[in-house]
């Protein structure tokens, strides 16, 4: 029941990867468009023969500008070879008796889902037993299959719904799976293709939200109507649980299988921020768990666990928005409210997330972006135990997870930092010293570089921190290539973690790479995102010229030597920098963007995200967003930066409209504006590790071609 619902993905993160999250698929129709006199409005058919042609012709033109030659071929096979270097950390799951990792490399471009012991994962070279080949599957049933998520049934872990995407979309194709003779099984639950979202109830019945037909999807594009589907009886024949309404975002159920503690949920994601949660009973009667709409909660056993978004009020108390509370569920159904207060941030400290053991509440708090580890009991009465799981360097970030919170208290835990490989350890709760399992690779020499992190004051006066990664020999002078890289928005934190494609791509070449953590993230919690959220907006772009404004006053660069770069809702952060800052920088790249903001809300997913940006559709809102609204600000006449935009023809998240027509517009009116739009990955811009070097090596290449 826990969610932290990550719509819009950084399309290039700090390392040079690719990470995309929980985004649910278009509706089965066009949403209807208002009218509009945008001339480049016909570039919104995005399969369209003529648009494509366009598409194509563009990509040429950018491809021969900045994807040629000895020093580019190098950089894309230079990250290239990270991405499928075998001695990356293989990060796993367990799966009843086994791990299971989904792999790409060389040999495996596509990937292979595959699973092995803990003893053989022990191992500097784990004996590793195939599930699925994408690959050979792929090239089987001729699809261009790109692996999602797979599901499985406990406790015997014996079957599975397995999500597959047709060329990286977020749409997916759902097809059961036999872990025994590891097969997809013929006669199985299966599901076209849809933004679908399933879960099991038993052996032979699931709860399924998808495209039911016209009218079963939401004007955010996700489903509208869940049901309860019988094995071996057709899809028209399942029986409704519960019905949205179209202006939800989306409707869902699960069954918590957790032993002794069984129970059903369906979940009204009303908007972004805003859900109502029921458990279902055995007659199908549905019961509100009666908690703010903006709280996030999360069932464990016998606790639940509450984070509200705004301040709480229960019998004359007030929690603070950011807080992590605990109650018994079943008296908190009963309508008792003894609730224990687990976390409490303050000025400097959040939280960014938790995780259950058998027996233990692990938290990862962050203070000032620089995590640290606590480690919470449950006691008959009174105060939760709580101690500190110690051991992380500075300026690192530290992220514990349970392995198998039914059965026992082991956890994985992770330590990173923007020069320190990634590290993975195996411990058991009150067990003794934790065990290095994993070493991650160095892919640079971070010994030539130094992290510092830095506070800067906004224009409102509020206090923003940056990290500069840069080397050791930096000389003040003004003239270093500094890359500004920033998200501010959806409640995600930019925190410490190994640059190891800016390290390749950017610092051995004598770069300076700057992270900017803007309001708009979560970095302070709730309160550090709300506080650039719809008419507030603009602060996100503030705090990020002011970071800009800084390096240049310490004389670590200057305008002619920066450049920004930021993806999906970062793009918009790019676009606005560009349009309402251009004075600051050499050069801007912006990833898989939102641009066009009088009319997101009409294209791809766009409507789920009106909780974040406001509805540009009534006049009002309207007043608003348009000031951040790139695609109506460009202007002509106006010195703007050279600028790439890049996406993705099968992204229905964001979608590439937005970039088509910004790049459009901007070269129409004469500026230097470029575009490579991939055929193929969906938000990630990427479906397999080679389309990823390709697309990364060329927004570094852009850059770093401005302004060295």
């Amino acid at each position: 029941m826990h969610r932290r619902w990550i719509a819009l993905a950084v399309a290039l993160t700090l390392g040079g990867m690719t990470h995309a999250q929980n985004a649910p698929t278009p509706p089965a129709s066009p949403a209807t468009t208002p009218a509009s006199d945008d001339p480049y409005l016909w570039l919104d058919n995005i399969d369209g023969a003529k648009q494509l042609d366009w598409v194509k012709a563009r990509n040429a033109q950018t491809a021969s500008k900045y994807a040629q030659g000895p020093e580019f071929t190098a950089l894309q096979g230079r990250l290239l070879e990270m991405l499928d270097s075998d001695a990356k950390i293989p990060m796993v799951s367990k799966i009843g008796d086994h791990f299971y990792n989904f792999w790409r490399d060389k040999q495996h471009p596509k990937g292979v889902w595959r699973r092995t012991t803990l003893a053989e994962y022990r191992k500097d070279k784990p004996a590793w037993e195939t599930v699925i080949d994408l690959d050979a599957l792929a090239a089987a049933e001729k699809e261009n299959w790109v692996w999602h998520s797979a599901q499985c049934l406990k406790p015997d872990y014996r079957r599975c719904l397995v999500s597959l995407s047709r060329g990286g979309a977020d749409a997916d194709v759902i097809r059961e799976f036999d872990l025994g003779t590891k097969t997809f099984i013929a006669d199985g639950f299966t599901l076209p293709e849809a933004k679908s979202q399933v879960a099991w109830i038993d052996d032979d019945h699931i709860y399924v939200a998808t495209d039911f037909g016209p009218g079963s999807m939401t004007t955010s594009s996700y489903p509208r109507i869940v049901k309860e589907w019988k094995r071996g009886t057709p899809l028209t024949s399942a029986t409704t649980v519960y019905e949205g309404k179209p202006t939800d975002m989306s409707i869902s159920a699960y069954r918590d299988r957790t032993p002794g503690f069984e129970r059903d949920f369906v979940q009204r994601a009303l908007e972004f921020y805003s859900s109502e949660t029921y458990v279902r009973g055995k007659d199908g009667k549905l019961t509100r768990v009666d908690v703010p709409t903006d709280a996030s909660t999360d069932v464990e056993r016998e606790w639940m666990t509450i984070e509200p978004r705004t301040a709480w009020t229960v019998n004359g108390k007030t929690y603070p928005s950011g807080s992590l509370l605990a109650v018994n569920f079943d008296d908190f159904m009963a309508g008792k409210r003894d609730i224990t207060v687990l976390f409490q941030p303050d000025e400097h400290s959040s939280l960014a997330g938790y995780s259950w053991t058998r027996h233990h509440l692990v938290l990862n708090v962050m203070r000032d972006v620089v995590s640290s580890i606590q480690v919470l009991t449950p006691t008959a009465s009174g105060p939760w135990k709580s101690e500190a799981l110690s051991g992380a360097p500075a300026l690192s970030t530290v992220q514990a997870s349970a392995i198998d919170p039914d059965n026992s208290d082991e956890y994985f835990l992770t330590v990173s930092g923007f020069l320190q490989p990634t590290t993975l350890y195996y411990g058991v709760l009150g067990k003794g010293e934790r065990e290095a399992l994993k070493h991650s690779p160095a892919f640079f020499d971070a010994s030539k570089f130094v992290v510092t992190q830095h506070f800067v004051t906004s224009k409102d006066g509020t206090r923003v921190p940056y990290f500069e990664i840069a080397p050791k020999t930096l000389k003040a002078d003004g003239t270093n290539p500094t890359l500004v890289y920033g998200y501010g928005g959806f409640e995600i934190s930019l925190q410490p973690a190994y640059a190891a494609g800016a390290g390749r791509a950017w610092l051995e070449k004598g770069g300076v790479y700057v992270i900017a953590n803007i309001r708009g993230g979560g970095e302070y919690g709730p309160r550090w995102h709300q506080a650039a959220l719809k008419a507030n907006r603009p602060r996100a772009y503030e705090d990020f010229a002011a970071v800009s404004q800084d390096l240049i006053n310490r004389k670590i660069t200057s305008p002619r030597h920066m450049g920004m770069m930021g993806g999906s809702n970062g793009g918009l952060l790019a676009g606005n920098m560009l349009t309402q800052y251009p004075q600051l920088y050499g050069a801007v790249v912006s990833q898989v963007a939102l641009l066009d903001m009088k009319r997101y809300t009409h294209m791809s997913a766009g409507a789920s995200w009106m909780a974040e940006y406001g509805d540009p559709d009534k006049a009002d809102e309207w007043a608003y967003i348009k000031t951040f609204s790139p695609y109506e600000n460009v202007k002509a006449g106006v010195k703007y930066p050279p600028v790439l935009f890049t996406t993705s023809t099968r992204d229905d998240r964001v979608g590439p409209v937005h970039a088509r027509k910004m790049a459009a517009k901007m070269q129409a009116m004469g500026f230097d504006a470029s575009l490579y739009e991939n055929i193929e990955g969906g938000h990630g811009a990427a479906a397999d590790n080679k389309q990823a070097a390709f697309m990364s090596a060329l927004a570094y290449t852009y850059l770093w071609d401005h302004l060295k």
